[in-house]
């Protein structure tokens, strides 16, 4: 069979992007099959934040995988902007989890209390603040704010520049973006794969699978399979106002462009061509509560986007033992764990085997296992 690529990357979303432009870092000869910019792309409707607070209850392995990539940020920022010449805008300052009112900060302390109380748990050097202790890091919080959790760890970036870099950056390392080609079969050969796209035939000696949702439907081709719970969330953004707000919260923060980006809805639906008004005027509201300020500003834009999320809502990585060199990726945190994609997980996908000791954990076969039991 002619294998016209080391590796095929299957989407061309941010994750897949990241490995991308990793894998071809590492001297693979790379090309990215993806559905184009008419894609339903979560990396075009997530929030933006690098975050690690709140991560990993019921997984502890998740903590400190958050906490490598955290660390790695930076690193992966800088090393983005000497090859393009694009900034992310990474920054780090830390971030908050607001609370409104004694019982909301109660619940809050008691669910940080579980999570680092697991067997494993990474530090994470979270704490509970007072709202006198929160007032002195965010002036301007409303009446009703009785504390919350601030992270050192927690950040933010711009992810469409983000997704903008790396698809530079792949082109800069000589790797093949090809959009309009929808995958719709794999078929392993005897010494790699040939992948079945709407516009032709590709053939690669490995493959990622990096499509987000559609990773239910191709993982069974190679022998794996990705248990997906999509849901939908809505983001309202306001027009641009001064800098206010220098640390970011979970449903909160002020872009590098001076706008305030608002939501964190969770939505069974998974229909992105409608909004929920009654959804956002509550987001809006808890917003308002938390910094009244923001109620002298437009919103100037909505939007809705479905979230790729396992059904336990931890990252899936596997290979194939039944056709070596195909592996799955699939995660929610697509932005916060950008840096070990492109980092961590794209030389052992280069190398061809994944390192059970680093993320063994967060095989598929976690699923059979939660059956038997």
């Amino acid at each position: 069979m002619r294998r016209d690529y080391d590796v095929a990357v299957v989407g061309g979303g941010l994750v897949g992007a990241a490995l991308a432009w990793g894998l071809a870092r590492d001297g693979q000869r790379v090309v990215v099959l993806d559905e184009g910019d008419m894609a339903s792309r979560a990396s075009r409707a997530n929030f933006a934040l690098v975050w690690v607070q709140s991560k990993g209850l019921g997984m502890a392995q998740y903590m400190g995988w958050t906490v490598r990539s955290s660390d790695a940020w930076r690193q992966l920022a800088q090393d983005l902007r000497a090859q393009t010449g694009l900034d992310v805008c990474f920054e780090r300052p830390g971030g908050f989890h607001l609370a409104l009112g004694e019982a909301e900060l109660a619940a809050r302390a008691q669910r940080l209390k579980r999570l680092h109380n697991q067997p494993g748990a990474a530090d994470t050097s979270v704490e509970v603040l007072d709202r006198a202790a929160v007032e002195r890091m965010l002036p301007g919080i409303g009446p009703e704010v009785a504390g919350g959790s601030f992270c050192p760890l927690d950040g933010h970036v711009n992810s469409l520049r983000t997704l903008h870099a790396f698809h530079k950056g792949l082109h800069l390392l000589g790797a093949d973006y090809r959009p309009g080609h929808t995958v719709h079969d794999v078929v392993p050969a005897q010494a790699g794969f040939r992948l079945m796209t709407s516009r032709g035939e590709v053939g690669a000696e490995k493959i990622v699978l990096a499509a987000g949702n559609a990773n239910m439907r191709l993982a069974p081709l190679v022998g794996l399979k990705s248990p997906m719970q999509p849901n939908r969330g809505q983001i309202l953004v306001t027009e641009r106002a001064a800098p206010f707000l220098h640390y970011p919260l979970v449903t909160i923060r002020q872009t590098d462009e001076g706008t305030i980006m608002i939501g964190d809805s969770r939505e069974e639906t998974t229909d992105e061509t409608m909004l929920d008004l009654s959804i956002a005027a509550v987001e809006a509201d808890r917003a308002r509560r938390m910094f009244p300020a923001l109620g002298k500003l437009n919103v100037v834009r909505t939007w809705s986007g479905i979230r790729v999320m396992t059904q336990d809502g931890f990252p899936i990585y596997d290979q194939s033992e039944r056709y070596p060199g195909a592996f799955v990726v699939g995660c929610h945190s697509g932005v916060t764990l950008a840096a070990n994609h492109a980092l961590v997980l794209a030389p052992m996908i280069a190398r061809g085997r994944l390192n059970a000791d680093l993320v063994g954990a967060f095989s598929a076969r976690r699923f059979d296992v939660a059956k038997v039991a």
